[in-house]
Parts: structure tokens; C-alpha cells; sequence
């Protein structure tokens, strides 16, 4: 039997509006899961392709239309419509279509994927994100070491990432940046 469902946080920016709920999830043996509540109005920008290395992924569509692009392949879902992602492969997703799309997503394992969104949603709710949603070299520089287990964007490679972010992430700290920031 499931746990019941626990806020963590409602998130928000210009593109996306969520509601963090961890779950227990009792009936499969890898640990904690995440569920992320979310709804996405329409739009034209898409996410950075990215991976999440040691988590499965995935989506159910209540309502409304999404794309998902995984692996370079599209798939559309349609209300009802459900899709898995395997750790460590290549994805984004956007609404493609004229209503706000409600969708329950999902983390498995957890991990300190609820503290990468808590943050990035804090810092659009304080306007530190740069116009494509991402945040800014030194903000990057102290949250890519704190969450590349949880999430890394397919460009640039995670190598080159990784070492900008050794080299930054010491001038960041210098000047207050922190890796997690509460909502």
C-alpha cells in the first residue's frame, strides 16, 4: 500500500506552474519517488535537452496536449496517455497545444530532485533565471556540483560542465551563491 501524498512546495514561473508531492512508494523496491503535479501553459520555448543519469522519469496527461521528445524522437500525449523514461537518456518536453496542460510527472528514486526544483522555481520567482528559464553561470556553478546526480543538460557535455563549474565555484561562493534555495 502507498503512502499518502505530502506538499512540499508549489512552484511557479511565466511557463510552468507545479505542485511538489513526495510519495513513499511501497510497491516497487527502488526507494522514495517523487510527483510532481504540474501544468504547463502553451508555448513555443522548449526545456534544454537533458538526462537525469540515475533516475527514471515520466509522465501521466490528465489534460490538455504535451509533447515529449526523448532519444530525438517525438510522441505526443493525449489525456490518459502515460510515458516512462529510462535513467540517463536524453529528453524535454513542451504543451504544443492551446490550453494549459495538467500532468502528474514522476522521479524514481527522488533523490534531491524535489531541492533542484524548489531552487530553480526560487530563483524565477525572484527573477535570477535568464530569458530561456536557466540560471546564471555562477548560480550554475555551485548547483551543478550539488545536483548532477539528479539532473545535467545534454550540452555541453557533463565533462565540460563539470569543469566550469570546479573553476566558477569557488568566485561564486565568494560572492553569497549558494547550491539550494528554498522556495
Amino acid at each position: 500500500m502507498r503512502s499518502p501524498a505530502r506538499p512540499v512546495t508549489t512552484l511557479a514561473t511565466g511557463a510552468c506552474r507545479r505542485t511538489a508531492r513526495e510519495r513513499s512508494d511501497r510497491e516497487r523496491p527502488v526507494g522514495d519517488s517523487l510527483q510532481i503535479d504540474s501544468v504547463n501553459p502553451p508555448t513555443d520555448e522548449r526545456e534544454p535537452l537533458h538526462v537525469h543519469p540515475k533516475q527514471e522519469s515520466g509522465a501521466e496527461l490528465v489534460s490538455g496536449s504535451l509533447v515529449f521528445e526523448v532519444n530525438g524522437v517525438q510522441r505526443k500525449l493525449a489525456p490518459g496517455d502515460s510515458i516512462s523514461i529510462p535513467p540517463n537518456t536524453p529528453h524535454r518536453f513542451w504543451n504544443d497545444g492551446h490550453e494549459d496542460a495538467h500532468s502528474i510527472g514522476f522521479f524514481r528514486p527522488a533523490l534531491a530532485i524535489a531541492e533542484f526544483f524548489e531552487t530553480l522555481f526560487a530563483l524565477a520567482n525572484t527573477g535570477k533565471l535568464d530569458a530561456k528559464g536557466m540560471p546564471r553561470p555562477l548560480q550554475l556553478a555551485v548547483m551543478v556540483p550539488r545536483f548532477g546526480d539528479e539532473i545535467r543538460t545534454v550540452r555541453p557535455p557533463w565533462p565540460v560542465l563539470r569543469a566550469v563549474a570546479m573553476v566558477l565555484k569557488p568566485l561564486a561562493r565568494a560572492r553569497g551563491y549558494r547550491s539550494t534555495i528554498a522556495a
